[in-house]
């Protein structure tokens, strides 16, 4: 089914509840002085969204804004994990000392134009539509990352990440330039028809644009080698933006990355396996560039001792186990994926506000200032970090474990053993760096110079929920990998 412009807006309700929601606070900005609601209004706003995308009217799919976009099962369950990305993102801030200095309606404004943008990029049909929405996602996330404009660390982060954004995008469109010269078009339906001629396939040529459009869509997920920029901004960007790039740009980056990869020049075969182009080795290149995310991050994490950074380089690793379920190429392994980016989503999110609780408190990230956290009255913001860590581990009893399990299983069913070893051994590397500030927080004691503690009831209940959330999981699974099993429809209608 392929809708024009005023058929598609049935569809595209939780995109403009978005977009009302930044007009909103533009204007609320400007004819009010108490800005102090407008963090409110923006969570409404995108809650709002989440709403609408779950009462959204069942249907098996259809191109939506004459193919430039496409509404299925897949993008409904990227919008969902980037809305909720949001929600935890906004609710961050409005308990976090460091966003309350910041323009408030500026911020919030750009927070949901951001979330919006990550929508697009979930749902691009179109190489043209996706590197907009990319470069949408960048420039906002460049501003938001920046917003500290009297930190130092925090300009430096934007800077950095305003030139390898650069240097990705660049390259990223040079490919999209080599695909459209090879097929003569950008609809991805389009590409994949054109590339399923072998007898007239370029393969040298298409192996390069994979290649150079890999750059950019690795530099969204922080894969190696385009992670650099990863551990600089985390670490100078306000927590909850650290929080938002963590879970939704990654999140959108994965979603592009799968949309691309697999319905738009690969072939789904019987038993729910894919078949990659002919003579066009991306798998094993993405296998490689696996490995070695999974195996860097975790080993640079090993001697971190700024939390932010500790879970930058973590971040790193855990798209790495994420690419496990993408290059087994199989719809197990990309159920296992989306199952573990839900996954991450909820026990990294909750590390992050332990994390920002800690520094509202202290004004410190380091992992000193957790020493003896748990006899300094902070015995439950210690417990959880200490759930949120465990799971990221992979540690049973919690949603870390699951994910890591239907991962693994993927890999072993699709008969990658050597990747299965390796992420098992990274698995246990990361159980090193991830035991630090639980012994720290548990086994030493304080030495006076930590700070003092006051959590805020509005932090703690967020906190509280991913908490459960990580545990809840972990004990029953059934409703996520339920979803997951449904996301797996790409929607590829007729040319």
């Amino acid at each position: 089914m392929d809708l024009g412009n005023l058929a598609s807006l049935k569809h595209f309700i939780p995109e403009m509840i978005l977009v009302a929601g930044v007009l909103a606070i533009v204007i609320i900005d400007l004819a009010v002085r108490n800005k102090s609601r407008l963090g409110v209004l923006a969570l409404i706003a995108a809650a709002a969204s989440l709403l609408a995308i779950g009462l959204e009217p069942a249907l098996s799919g259809a191109w939506l804004f004459h193919r430039m976009l496409v509404f299925d099962s897949f993008a409904i369950y990227f919008r969902t994990l980037i809305a909720l990305a949001a929600v935890v993102a906004i609710w961050m801030s409005i308990g976090s000392e460091e966003v309350k200095s910041c323009d408030q309606g500026e911020y919030y404004a750009i927070l949901l134009a951001s979330t919006f943008a990550m929508f697009l990029m979930a749902e691009s049909a179109n190489l043209l539509m996706a590197y907009l929405a990319l470069e949408f996602v960048s420039l906002t996330s460049y501003i938001l990352t920046g917003f500290l404009r009297h930190n130092r660390r925090s300009l430096e982060a934007a800077l950095k990440y305003l030139i390898y954004g650069g240097v990705a995008s660049g390259t990223m469109i040079y490919g999209m330039s080599w695909i459209f010269g090879i097929t003569g078009s950008l609809d991805f339906n389009v590409i994949n028809k054109a590339l399923s001629t072998p007898a007239h396939l370029p393969v040298l040529a298409v192996f390069i644009a994979l290649v150079l459009i890999l750059t950019g869509m690795g530099y969204k997920v922080a894969s190696v080698p385009f992670h650099m920029w990863a551990p600089d901004v985390y670490t100078g960007a306000p927590i909850p933006i650290t929080t938002f790039l963590a879970v939704g740009s990654k999140a959108a980056g994965f979603a592009l990355l799968t949309r691309f990869f697999f319905p738009a020049i690969s072939h789904l075969a019987a038993g729910g396996s894919w078949t990659a182009l002919a003579g066009v080795d991306w798998p094993q290149l993405l296998l490689f560039v696996c490995i070695i995310t999974m195996t860097l991050g975790n080993l640079a994490a090993l001697q971190q001792t700024n939390m932010k950074r500790l879970l930058a380089y973590s971040s790193i690793a855990q798209a790495g186990y994420a690419l496990m379920g993408f290059v087994v190429l199989s719809n197990d392994g990309i159920r296992a994926m989306l199952f573990y980016l839900f996954a991450y989503y909820v026990m990294d999110a909750g590390a992050f506000v332990v994390v920002m609780m800690v520094a509202n408190s202290t004004g410190r990230e380091d992992v000193d200032a957790y020493r003896g956290l748990a006899w300094r009255g902070g015995i439950v913001p210690a417990l959880a970090l200490t759930i949120f860590l465990f799971s990221l581990t992979g540690i049973p009893l919690t949603i870390g474990f699951i994910g890591k399990f239907y991962l693994f299983a993927a890999v072993i069913r699709g008969q990658f053993y050597i990747l299965a070893i390796v992420g098992i051994l990274n698995s246990v590397v990361s159980l090193y760096y991830y035991l630090k500030p639980v012994q720290m927080m548990f086994f030493e004691q304080p030495r006076g110079d930590e700070g003092s503690l006051r959590f805020q009831a509005w932090n703690y209940g967020l906190m509280g929920v991913l908490a459960c959330a990580t545990i809840a999981f972990g004990l029953y699974w059934s409703p996520i990998i339920s979803f997951a099993n449904r996301s797996l429809s790409f929607f590829t209608g007729p040319t």
